[in-house]
């Protein structure tokens, strides 16, 4: 009689493993925040006509200011509904973190009383699969890896919201034509945190995964520290350590990228600056996706002198979306940091090698 061969053995044979150098190369990424579900959106077009391989939501993805989960999924499901985010899901991988108003209140930390609640939805509208861990821990952050060896990227999103300390207020203004700013001064309190200690343990692990090139996404920027609105700069040692931790782990490759704002712009923090990670840091920002920057537009100002000692060019303030193209064939990789208008054109760009992500051996 012949020997009965488990199932599980024919699965083996039938579905191997594909070979590391069998893995899709990724060379199209794009990404944008703040969403009005109930507004048009006709920007799903222009970045479904880009082809990216991946698309990232960086946060605001729909304004659900509320404690009723109930609201809060209707928001999703108007967006979930609409044809042009359809047709993009049907086309590539879509990845998310939140920030304020898709985790439930303007401006909110780890004190929204919703947040688990919350987190639920936000796993249901985004089908993340129940063996994801982000089902049984706190917070959204993710990570993933695309790419064969010596083409990977990385792809690591934080969550600056779920266990984030207090804001602080107070900003006073100084004179005139000095520069816009936010309300909000820098909370330096030894206990005050951003990502918590269970999520900044996990992105020190993060940053040993092999990698060539790094995306880190976050719902407020993170380079940008004068600005007085929303940002990592609110927090400067938390600011400072995640630069040292990237510095410390000699994770080169990184390039932020950021939402929140309702404007663009590309930041960039020098390779010797005395917080510098011994390579330049990319911040790009993009932000609406279907809402004009309404900090400067009720105020009929025909430009904003918005203080950032760390912009390359200028802020855009129209509807707009980024995009991260990398030519893995070039002898030494090109890597564009884009924003795009709503037509998809390129307003914004920063073109790097992949060899100037790269910090200097230590002797």
């Amino acid at each position: 009689m012949p020997r009965l061969v488990p199932m599980a053995a024919f699965i083996l044979v039938l579905a191997p493993t594909a070979p590391a150098a069998e893995l899709p190369v990724v060379s199209r990424i794009a990404f944008g925040s703040c969403t009005h579900a109930d507004r048009p959106q006709p920007i799903w077009e222009a970045i479904i006509k880009m082809q990216p391989q991946h698309f990232v939501m960086l946060g605001d993805n729909v304004y659900a200011d509320t404690q009723d989960m109930q609201v809060m999924k209707a928001k999703y499901d108007q967006l979930g509904q609409h044809p042009g985010f359809i047709k993009l899901k049907s086309i590539c991988p879509i990845h998310a973190t939140w920030d304020d108003h898709d985790y439930g209140a303007n401006d909110a930390g780890a004190e929204y009383p919703k947040k688990k609640e919350a987190q639920k939805v936000f796993l249901n509208f985004f089908e993340v699969p129940k063996n994801d861990p982000r089902w049984n821990r706190e917070g959204v952050y993710s990570a993933q890896v695309f790419g064969p060896p010596g083409k990977r990227v990385q792809l690591i999103l934080l969550d600056a919201r779920y266990f984030r300390s207090p804001l602080k207020t107070g900003f006073q203004p100084g004179e005139p034509g000095e520069g816009r700013r936010g309300k909000y001064v820098p909370n330096t309190d030894p206990t005050a945190t951003v990502l918590g200690e269970a999520q900044w343990k996990w992105l020190a692990e993060q940053l040993k995964v092999p990698a060539e090139l790094r995306l880190i996404g976050s719902g407020v920027q993170i380079i940008p520290d004068e600005h007085g609105s929303e940002m990592w700069g609110n927090f400067p040692r938390e600011r400072k350590r995640l630069l040292n931790l990237i510095r410390d782990s000699r994770a080169d490759g990184v390039v932020f990228i950021t939402g929140d704002r309702h404007l663009s712009e590309m930041s960039k923090l020098p390779a010797d600056h005395k917080d510098g990670v011994g390579y330049p840091l990319y911040d790009i920002c993009s932000s609406s996706l279907n809402t004009p920057s309404g900090n400067f537009t009720k105020s009929k100002v025909r430009f904003a002198n918005e203080i950032n000692s760390y912009r390359v060019g200028l802020t855009y303030f129209d509807i707009n979306f980024g995009s991260v193209l990398i030519d893995w064939e070039a002898a030494d990789p090109v890597i564009r940091l884009q924003v795009r208008e709503e037509s998809g054109d390129v307003i914004l760009q920063q073109r790097v090698m992949l060899s100037q992500l790269r910090a200097k051996p230590q002797p």
